[in-house]
């Protein structure tokens, strides 16, 4: 989960000249209370209180927020927390207003984090925020997750309400973390069907994942009708991660992001687990370049990184040639049949009451905005809009392909 695979990345992204078609926005970082749109206060507290320096003392809320070797205390925590919720939030909010109809934020996608506790090297959960947030315009949202690791904390925090369908496609059994995710959690109450679990087993290749993929989501999406879609994109259900255990190829795993792109659905794109860093920065910069509808070259451009992606210096990642798929095809076509008439219980896609909508989580700041009168440079709307893109959009000249860019390694 080190910072580096996301400028590795970026360095990508800029080398095929993608930014080139969007417009790329500095993180906001979300406010303690924006936070706590989730999370408890006393967890959202011991965030912004401890450090390295300081944890000592804090051995009990240590052991109470489940802090340990895969969610270790260090220098800038909370900071680094606010960054990448802030980000899903404001791609969210984008959505909202119509100003944008895919957001990316390769930062996101921790879903382990928990109401009051952090799990699987995730701290904040911002897929939950993020939904929160569009949940104040939009009746039904699906979430869907295509990381190895079960979307627990996503899953948990929706389990009980027919607002937000939840659909993960994740490794289990064997021990697996986080060891849930069965196929027969399908949530409760107001909630139950709209949880979908897709457990799957060792050697998970193209053919099976989207032999499962491609029907499932497409009655999801003709059934739940979802006005927005957050979709998690962990690369460490590739081929070759160091600690996954599928065989998907990168083309295999955009053709699932291309898949949900062409209900143009209102979108939000994310990051989340990959640790073989080349291969994840390689996997986010194909799936943006899918994202924004442009094809890029196999052969990578020169980067400050370019060794780390020898002997071939390829953009693709190929499935292992000899590794065995344990999904049995009667296996494989049981579980198609169990999950799609858990959607056949879903006679129609849920309404909800008229209510006045809440603010948005993150409003721009227009009180530097001169004072111009009507007529004179366009309308006052067209200039709010105007210095909100000026002061939030970072431009060309910001952005470096060398390792001038500030973005930390």
């Amino acid at each position: 989960m080190k910072p580096h695979r996301l400028t590795m990345t970026h360095q990508l992204v800029l080398g095929y000249d993608l930014q080139k078609h969007m417009d790329v926005f500095r993180a906001v970082k979300a406010q303690p209370t924006q936070l706590g749109q989730f999370h408890s206060a006393d967890y959202i507290d011991f965030l912004a209180r401890v450090t390295p320096d300081n944890m000592g003392d804090y051995s009990a809320a240590m052991g109470k927020h489940n802090f340990n070797e895969d969610c270790p205390v260090f220098d800038g925590l909370f900071e680094y927390c606010r960054l990448y919720a802030g980000a899903s939030i404001q791609g969210a909010v984008r959505l909202n207003h119509g100003l944008c109809d895919t957001a990316i934020n390769w930062s996101g996608g921790l879903h382990h984090a928990k109401k009051g506790e952090a799990s699987g090297f995730c701290y904040v959960n911002d897929l939950v925020l993020a939904i929160l947030e569009l949940l104040k315009y939009h009746a039904r949202v699906l979430y869907l997750d295509i990381d190895i690791h079960h979307g627990d904390g996503v899953e948990e925090a929706f389990y009980l309400t027919d607002r937000v369908m939840t659909v993960s496609f994740h490794k289990y059994g064997d021990f697996f973390f986080p060891g849930t995710g069965a196929l027969i959690d399908i949530g409760e109450q107001r909630g139950r069907y709209y949880t979908l679990n897709v457990p799957l087993k060792d050697g998970t290749d193209d053919k099976t994942f989207h032999s499962l993929f491609k029907p499932i989501m497409a009655k999801v999406m003709e059934v739940f009708q979802p006005g927005a879609i957050v979709m998690q994109c962990g690369a460490d259900s590739l081929a070759n991660d160091r600690l996954g255990c599928f065989n998907l190829s990168m083309k295999g795993h955009g053709e699932a992001v291309s898949f949900m792109k062409s209900f143009n659905v209102p979108m939000l794109v994310t990051g989340g687990g990959g640790y073989t860093k080349h291969n994840v920065a390689r996997c986010w910069t194909y799936e943006t370049a899918l994202l924004v509808d442009q094809k890029v070259s196999e052969e990578l451009p020169e980067t400050h990184y370019h060794e780390y992606f020898a002997p071939d210096y390829s953009l693709n990642v190929a499935a292992h040639k000899i590794m065995d798929d344990h999904n049995k095809k009667d296996y494989v076509e049981k579980m198609k049949t169990e999950v799609l008439e858990n959607l056949r219980h879903l006679a129609c896609a849920p309404g909800v009451q008229f209510n006045e909508v809440p603010p948005d989580s993150m409003l721009p700041d227009y009180e530097d905005v001169p004072d111009v009168p009507e007529g004179v440079g366009g309308g006052y709307m067209e200039r709010i809009g105007r210095f909100a893109h000026e002061h939030g959009v970072i431009r060309p000249n910001e952005l470096y392909a060398d390792d001038k860019d500030n973005w930390g390694d």
